[in-house]
């Protein structure tokens, strides 16, 4: 039996990753997670555990209190070339002021080096779902003000594997999503950091990382992105910054999960936001071959 997306999250099916938690007080996460799939059969076509993916679910679930998870074995994660999150002291002063004080932004593409570590010491303690290891296209950006002062950063990519009410407004069927879900990204991390407090910051920084993040993503993936998705936890933000970046809300997620489930919700109802790159996008997404794609700039 395949299993390209999630498995149906239930209660039922937490209460087995609990019993299997309880039962087996000496396994590590990665134990736990190998175990899940092979008794819910979650597998690749080619018959290989989605441990990872499974992993990031295990994450999901702990963090929201469902489950509890054993601490994570740091010398195995860094054995493995996982993230290690080390954090860093940041000047904390507050910034308050208004938006012309600071620019013009500056905007750096980030890919290694001490800039990297930074970035991932910002995230991992100031934004609510910390830092997770990056897999597959990515791509990491701080903002800087005229003068150098750190303000934000902003994490994108892979885009969501399934997810109903976008796969209706882009207009997919299954084949043609599976082509072009790599022309889409997630933002998947937006931080402005806690003593920033500046109106308007926000959307005008989202403004400017649509005008380059397609060029970024051509020059270092060799292709472009088309479109940009990210999702707004209902009951903890408004999404009031990506409306006023005219970033468009098509729907909201059952509550299943990133990758998808079916009818029980047990994880928090996001707001699900697109921002299209180009005028066409939705022939760009659904073509097998990607032409005359005309600029929204």
């Amino acid at each position: 039996m395949e299993n390209r997306t999630r498995p149906e999250i239930t209660e039922n099916r937490v209460e087995q990753i609990r019993s299997v938690i309880r039962e087996n007080p000496e396994w590590n996460r990665s134990q736990i997670s190998r175990h899940i799939c092979r008794m819910w059969l979650w597998q690749d076509p080619n018959g290989r555990l989605k441990d990872i993916s499974c992993r990031d679910m295990l994450r999901q679930l702990d963090k929201i209190g469902k489950i509890k998870l054993p601490a994570p074995l740091k010398a195995t994660r860094s054995s493995r070339g996982a993230d290690v999150i080390r954090h860093i002291e940041h000047d904390t002063t507050p910034i308050i002021t208004a938006l012309p004080e600071l620019r013009p932004l500056c905007i750096e593409n980030l890919s290694s080096g001490k800039d990297l570590t930074t970035f991932k010491s910002y995230i991992d303690q100031y934004h609510y779902l910390g830092f997770n290891r990056t897999i597959g296209e990515n791509m990491k950006y701080m903002v800087y003000s005229r003068d150098g002062q750190p303000l934000s950063c902003l994490l994108f990519g892979s885009a969501a594997w399934s997810c109903r009410e976008r796969d209706k407004f882009i207009g997919w069927n299954k084949e043609e999503r599976a082509r072009g879900l790599s022309y889409l990204t997630s933002n998947a991390r937006f931080l402005i950091f806690p003593w920033v407090r500046v109106p308007h910051l926000a959307s005008h920084i989202l403004s400017l990382i649509a005008h380059r993040v397609a060029d970024d993503w051509q020059v270092k993936y060799g292709h472009p992105v088309y479109c940009l998705e990210t999702f707004v936890e209902r009951d903890r933000f408004r999404g009031s910054s990506y409306r006023a970046a005219n970033w468009v809300c098509v729907g909201s997620t059952t509550g299943r999960g990133r990758d998808g489930g079916h009818k029980h919700a047990i994880f928090p109802i996001k707001d699900i936001y697109l921002y299209p790159l180009v005028k066409n996008f939705k022939e760009a997404l659904t073509k097998e071959r990607f032409y005359e794609v005309r600029s929204t700039n």
